[in-house]
């Protein structure tokens, strides 16, 4: 029986639904797979180590390239997946001539009617050194916004709590993410540019596995294609399949 081919992902459900498309065209090529979820640095240490063979995916170039420019010589770039991007976002519910921009958290009405919390995910992610870096930027600590991390739960079941509510809640998100599927979640301005490009979501592949993979996968894989609205719908089926 041949060796199972071992898929990271970045240990998010959305990374994990992008790396299932990967996994049924591995799959359809007789291969057996074996996925290794494992938060941000860690997946690109497993990638560099050789631990795994493929990662579903690197956000490039703002978000993870200080991960993977250290590995550029053991990898090959296969195909991008969907093209990532960061907002801070607001529920549709928050007046846009009230908030339309970042800037606009730090003026009434939102200073009296804005949650003061800006609960992230985890430290390792693009969007949280990004919106850690926003809240002196901007000025918003002098008024009480405060960004937290901590992680998936802590991040989106306050938003959908929020909105169940109707209060006026700042999320420090992206695109493709399953809140999307859900509800209209506005983004915000930010004329500082701090929070990154639109970044390319690119499966990558150890030079040292492409002919365990073989020919025919390999071509299928640079061929793949989600796209962000398609992955955001995957990740809520995912979500709900496992009850989260």
């Amino acid at each position: 029986m041949s060796e199972p081919i071992r898929l990271g992902h970045i240990g998010l459900t959305f990374h994990e639904a992008s790396a299932v498309k990967v996994a049924q065209v591995l799959e359809s090529h007789g291969h057996t797979v074996r996925f290794t979820p494992a938060p941000h640095e860690k997946a690109f240490d497993l990638l560099g180590r050789g631990e795994v063979d493929l990662l579903a995916s690197a956000w490039l170039p703002s978000s993870h390239d200080t991960y993977l420019n250290p590995l550029l010589d053991q990898v090959e770039k296969v195909t991008v997946l969907y093209e990532p991007y960061c907002i801070w976002g607001v529920p549709d519910y928050v007046p846009q001539s009230d908030v339309a921009s970042v800037s606009d958290l730090l003026r009434e009405p939102a200073l009296s009617r804005m949650e003061r919390l800006i609960q992230g995910i985890n430290p390792g992610a693009g969007i949280s050194r990004f919106s850690a870096a926003m809240i002196g930027a901007y000025g918003l600590d002098a008024v009480g916004y405060e960004f937290r991390t901590g992680d998936e739960a802590a991040c989106f079941d306050r938003f959908e709590a929020a909105v169940a509510e109707g209060r006026w809640v700042v999320v420090p998100l992206w695109h493709p993410q399953f809140l999307h599927n859900r509800y209209t979640i506005r983004a915000l301005a930010e004329p500082k540019d701090l929070l990154g490009t639109k970044d390319e979501a690119t499966l990558v592949v150890r030079k040292d596995a492409v002919d365990k993979i073989g020919t025919a996968a390999m071509a299928e894989l640079r061929k793949l294609y989600i796209g962000n609205t398609s992955l955001s719908a995957m990740e809520d089926d995912l979500r709900k399949a496992q009850d989260i």
